[in-house]
């Protein structure tokens, strides 16, 4: 145990550990739980790919996946009332950030709602 928590300070890609341990891993691209899970397994037949962090980015994310390949849109759609609640921090924010534009539009749509 003390050498997974130990481990995860400086790991980057690959991190093999007992069963038990799993619960202790914070960062590694991908994980090997036992003794038998070979690393060169995973690379080849068993795991999603062999795009690993390095260089510690481990830290914020882990292996390549399909996910990373899915095109994802964002909508937003406000009713009068959502806008009429949110629009004045919206305005004020805007302003703080010097978005005199974009407090503007806000703005004429708060007037309106």
């Amino acid at each position: 145990m003390e050498l997974v928590t130990r481990c995860q300070k400086d790991l980057d890609q690959h991190l093999t550990v007992e069963e038990r341990d799993l619960p202790l891993v914070r960062n590694a691209g991908s994980v090997f739980a036992s003794a038998h899970s070979a690393q060169a397994a995973g690379d080849y037949v068993v795991g999603p790919n062999h795009v690993l962090p390095t260089a510690g980015t481990a830290r914020a994310r882990g292996g390549l996946t399909v996910l990373d390949f899915v095109k994802v849109i964002t909508v937003q759609q406000l009713t009068r009332q959502g806008i009429r609640r949110v629009g004045r921090a919206a305005i004020r924010l805007a302003e703080a950030e010097g978005l005199t534009a974009h407090a503007a539009s806000l703005r004429v749509r708060v007037n309106h709602a």
